[in-house]
């Protein structure tokens, strides 16, 4: 085991499901295994992080898409996106309805209800809102917003309320309702939604979602040398693997900001930060 020469790096996670400490647990110690010294701070919401990273508590966040826009905002647009999974790019979210519902067409959503998760959910409430604002329709005012708050802090880091606003839609709470690519993709795989019953009716942009985030400050060298260990992780490695399973990757990639238009958007647009 190498001997630690630094004084340890502090990541910021939130700790939406008691499986995130075992997660941070393979990390931490691969990171110590490797003469980068690293240490763990958990926090109950991306707003709270944020203040850490920002207020210089912690050298690294481990941010959603939401807490990133945040902390570009807070920060002047200083902050930098360093590392985020492979599959953190190029997510998509569906609006979904009944086969048999006669909607078309967003704008057939008029007057209708449309059933969304979390009120800080990416995937499946702001980026969805935003879509349907650039047909012309507003909440609450062209149709009806059915929202399902579930773990509010956590920004969409969860499934709950995604599948709650699948079950209106079910049970025809809802004439639509809101997911993401990858819960559509394993939900019609298991059969918790039947394509014989539901379709897409619109899709969203692209857009990325988690991403290590630092302060403009961050030292360069420290920066490197934690980036060149968290790039060492592999997939082939069965310790790594149970982390990256329960952590929905295969492989850590650059950081990258070009993924976040079509969020930027849509909380501009809905005055989320007003």
């Amino acid at each position: 085991m190498s001997v630690p020469t630094h004084p340890p790096v502090i990541v910021g996670a939130v700790l939406y499901d008691p499986k995130v400490s075992v997660i941070w647990d393979i990390i931490r110690e691969f990171f110590e295994e490797n003469g980068c010294p690293m240490d763990v701070v958990f926090y109950t919401n991306y707003e709270l992080q944020n203040q850490g990273l920002l207020d210089g508590h912690l050298d690294i966040a481990w941010n959603s898409p939401l807490a990133w826009v945040d902390a570009l905002r807070l920060s002047g647009g200083t902050c930098r996106a360093i590392a985020m999974r492979d599959t953190d790019r190029d997510r998509v979210s569906h609006i979904i309805v009944k086969n048999d519902s006669g909607i078309h067409s967003p704008e057939d959503l008029r007057g209708k209800t449309v059933a969304f998760g979390a009120k800080d959910s990416p995937q499946a409430r702001l980026i969805p809102q935003g879509l349907l604002l650039r047909h012309g329709l507003a909440p609450d005012k062209d149709y009806t917003a059915k929202r399902f708050d579930i773990l509010v802090g956590k920004h969409g880091d969860h499934i709950g309320g995604e599948r709650d606003a699948l079950n209106a839609l079910k049970t025809g709470e809802a004439d639509a309702s809101c997911l993401l690519d990858m819960n559509w993709e394993a939900w019609t795989k298991d059969g918790t939604v039947d394509p014989a019953d539901f379709r897409i009716l619109a899709t969203t942009d692209k857009f990325d979602h988690c991403v290590f985030t630092v302060r403009a400050d961050f030292p360069a060298e420290v920066e490197s040398r934690w980036l060149e260990v968290l790039h060492r992780m592999s997939y082939d490695n069965p310790k790594h693997r149970e982390m990256m399973d329960m952590e929905g990757l295969k492989k850590w990639e650059p950081g990258r900001t070009t993924g976040f238009a079509a969020l930027t958007e849509a909380c501009e647009k809905l005055a989320y930060f007003a």
